[in-house]
């Protein structure tokens, strides 16, 4: 296989033209020449968890879907392999059962091809009876505030693509001088930036943190993480395990003040269990740190507080500090709304990652998209007004939820294509080229698709490299690289 990766214009129409009637010339002549039953060609755009669950419920309930998952890095899997943090390796053995997925005959892997320059979502529909859009949330929410572009300000999507080995992020360099780092938003991402930080080097040498990552962790000066969040304890977005696994951090302490939680023993009472548990802990903590626990790091919550400017360093190169409103809660639980006080307070700090929240962006212009809650709108994962084209997982519901919400979720859009193919709502009468057209589009373009053979070849050189030197892999962080192994 080439390691070619220059792409050339996409031509509509002509080409995908050409594409079918070379797929009618070829092997795929008899399966779109038959007189039996057409098989029902079914296209997911995203290697992602979403994806992989919309097409395993898909195989497992249809015995003569074929389905065809177009991913645009050379290797899938998505936010598991991106987006879970290196320190927990058992979420990530769903990986196994994707793998499952993938090796079945009816299941073809497209790799290293972006929908939406490579090929159009309106070739797919053509080449596909289904068009399943899987692709996540690949964007950040703007702070909107100024010094936001200043160098040492990052999103918590590319920070955590940094030392996960995202192709797009491996020259982040971020700066780890300072002592202080400030992290705005108090989810589990959140946590997760701060618990790598602030980690002992040993425990992060055995996980699958990218070589230049840990080069750099190893030089950190970081020894103070302070998160914030615009509301209070009873509003924190953060799972108890998460919190659990800050708190007994080894030689990192928690730095919470005991008055944030005044008043609130009696008022947990009455809310609902999980939220109890988590605020009791946070309460724990916080008396711990009062009757002088000492470590050599630190982290903290800061409630109550918004940000407001980026404070830049004298000479405006780079991000010195952070402006921060002081709020108060109006209304009370999740439902409490942070409202500004006329109070502001600055924290010197080097580096700044803002984790509130990705958003999905518009993958081509022929389909619908609400840049409001940046998501596609549907029913049930069926695109308004877009017959033949669906959507799961973020792009469909927003970036909420774990692991098992994305499954559930995707099984939900799987079920409403097998529901309109029963229906007749989906014609599924008249064959389509699918894989076939894909091909020859492709190499047409001078685009090169990676299977899932070539990435478990990728999957090889990666676990060999990393029990060399004690981890669980030691993954590929360039996309020429990854090509070039699969090609082998």
């Amino acid at each position: 296989m080439s390691t070619c990766i220059l792409r050339a214009p996409v031509s509509k129409g002509f080409s995908l033209q050409f594409a079918t009637t070379f797929a009618k010339t070829t092997s795929c002549y008899g399966k779109l020449g038959s007189t039996a039953a057409p098989q029902p060609q079914v296209c997911i755009v995203g290697g992602g968890p979403a994806g992989f669950y919309t097409a395993q419920h898909l195989l497992k309930s249809h015995k003569g879907v074929q389905v065809d998952v177009f991913e645009k890095l050379p290797v899938p899997f998505g936010l598991v392999r991106f987006g879970v943090a290196p320190d927990h390796p058992e979420v990530k053995n769903v990986i196994n059962t994707f793998t499952q997925t993938a090796r079945q005959d009816r299941c073809g892997f497209y790799g290293n091809v972006t929908v939406g320059s490579d090929v159009t979502v309106e070739e797919l529909k053509q080449a596909y009876h289904a068009v399943i859009l899987s692709y996540g949330a690949e964007g950040s929410r703007s702070l909107g505030i100024p010094g936001e572009d200043l160098s040492g300000v990052h999103s918590a999507k590319d920070f955590v693509g940094w030392y996960n080995g995202v192709p797009g992020n491996k020259d982040l360099k971020p700066d780890l001088s300072a002592e202080m780092a400030v992290i705005l938003g108090q989810g589990n991402v959140a946590l997760d930036v701060a618990r790598i930080l602030l980690s002992p080097l040993e425990l992060l040498k055995k996980t699958d943190i990218t070589a230049g990552s840990l080069e750099a962790i190893a030089g950190s000066r970081v020894r103070r993480v302070l998160i914030v969040g615009r509301r209070g304890p009873l509003q924190v977005a953060c799972t108890i395990k998460e919190l659990r696994e800050m708190i007994n951090l080894p030689g990192t302490q928690p730095a919470l003040d005991p008055r944030d939680f005044q008043g609130l023993r009696e008022a947990v009472q009455d809310i609902p269990r999980p939220r109890k548990r988590l605020t009791e802990l946070l309460m724990k903590a916080a008396l711990e740190k009062a009757a002088g626990k000492e470590a050599e790091r630190e982290w903290s919550l800061r409630f109550l507080r918004s940000p407001t400017h980026i404070l830049p360093s004298p000479d405006r190169s780079r991000a010195a500090g952070i402006r921060l409103a002081v709020t108060r809660l109006e209304g009370s639980g999740e439902h409490a709304r942070a409202v500004l006080t006329g109070e502001v307070e600055e924290v010197e700090c080097g580096l700044i990652v803002s984790s509130i929240g990705y958003q999905s962006l518009p993958i081509d212009p022929t389909v619908p998209f609400d840049p409001r809650q940046a998501i596609i709108p549907n029913r049930m994962g069926r695109v308004q007004q877009a017959p033949g084209l669906y959507c799961s997982g973020w792009v469909k519901r927003g970036p909420t939820g774990v692991i098992a919400t994305t499954m559930n979720d995707s099984f939900d859009t799987a079920r409403s294509v097998l529901d309109d193919m029963e229906s007749g709502q989906l014609d599924t009468s008249t064959p389509r080229a699918g894989s076939c057209a894909m091909h020859a589009l492709l190499k047409q373009r001078g685009v090169t698709p990676v299977s899932f053979a070539g990435w478990e070849k990728i999957d090889a050189v990666e676990t060999a490299r990393g029990r060399e030197v004690g981890k669980p892999r030691e993954k590929l962080v360039d996309v020429r690289d990854m090509l070039k192994v699969a090609s082998l």
